[in-house]
């Protein structure tokens, strides 16, 4: 695919599920191919962004003025199994932009997570990376195909620091031990750094463990006790392969922004340029959750503790108060 040196693509990242609201569409421009900006991504602010399904229903998104670019359903906008949603963008220039059909499929439940370490070898290092894998267990429905595409959720932990090592910056430096505090419980949203994807030829119909998340160990999060939300997904037989030839460019490049041998089309289309080309994809993808807890005595590698010498309440996302919803 020929496409002119710097030109700024316009990139699409949306879904809607099943799952409660609100449900984001990203929109931004990269410039790519011998830009001296490229691989900068620009939000596209002051779209209209409309999904509309089978019956002419339409649902209007509203720009999060904070966050440019991102675009959001109500809060109350769940999408629902078996019907059919479309995309449609509007710039303020008044060129549109439409997703091809897209039907929400059924998604079985998470039967069970299991977790494991899976340590990684780093070239010129002594000690590995490593982290945490986590395998989901499922009972693949019969007769149909189906594609799996996994995310990891919110995830909280107990973080230890140590206030007693506390100096006070410079240029004092001096030693100023603090009383409090040493144990927080923090709240992040970890960063998909890999796709977990699966389609069902060979496990059609049967009980299955496939691998569905991996979480870094900083020195941080395997102290104690750590908790993750596994979200599993439902996807189109289009969207499984977007989603699989984009984990090959990221494996093979280290970035989805990275000039890639030849760019990677989804099902976004330009109604007013034809040729144009448009990237990302937009699902319509049935969505279940499951949560789980990980007992750092029971893994059997973790990387040494990095230590925070202060209060742990200076750290962000951290509370002292034990949230209501904590239940090893």
């Amino acid at each position: 695919m020929d496409i002119e040196e710097g030109v700024q693509l316009l990139t699409v990242e949306g879904m809607v599920t099943n799952g409660p609201g609100p449900h984001l569409v990203k929109l931004s421009r990269s410039d790519t191919y011998g830009s001296i900006y490229e691989g900068l991504v620009r939000p596209v602010a002051g779209a209209t962004v409309i999904v509309r399904d089978q019956t002419g229903k339409v649902i209007f998104l509203e720009e999060d003025l904070e966050n440019r670019g991102d675009y959001y359903t109500s809060e109350d906008f769940s999408a629902e199994v078996g019907n059919t949603y479309t995309l449609q963008i509007q710039l303020v220039d008044g060129t549109v932009y439409s997703s091809l059909p897209e039907t929400l499929p059924s998604v079985p439940e998470i039967q069970e997570i299991n977790y494991q370490v899976k340590q990684i070898p780093v070239e010129g290092e002594l000690n590995p990376d490593s982290g945490v894998q986590f395998l989901v267990d499922i009972e693949d429905p019969e007769g149909e195909d189906n594609y799996y595409y996994w995310k990891k959720g919110p995830s909280m932990y107990i973080l230890e620091t140590r206030p007693d090592l506390y100096i006070i910056p410079p240029p004092s430096r001096q030693p100023a031990p603090k009383d409090c505090c040493i144990s927080c419980y923090r709240s992040e949203q970890v960063s998909n750094y890999s796709i977990f994807i699966a389609n069902d030829d060979t496990f059609n119909g049967l009980s299955s463990r496939i691998p569905a998340a991996f979480v870094l160990d900083d020195g941080l999060r395997f102290v104690n006790q750590y908790r993750i939300d596994i979200e599993q997904y439902s996807i189109s037989a289009g969207a499984y392969r977007f989603l699989r030839l984009v984990k090959q460019q990221v494996e093979l490049s280290g970035s989805v922004f990275d000039p890639p041998p030849a760019n990677i089309r989804g099902n976004m289309v330009s109604l007013d340029h034809p040729d144009e080309v448009v990237l990302g994809y937009f699902m319509a993808a049935g969505e279940t959750s499951k949560r789980v807890y990980v007992d750092a005595t029971k893994l059997d590698f973790v990387q040494g503790r990095t230590i925070i010498a202060d209060d742990c309440r200076v750290v962000d996302g951290a509370q002292t108060e034990r949230p209501s919803d904590w239940n090893p």
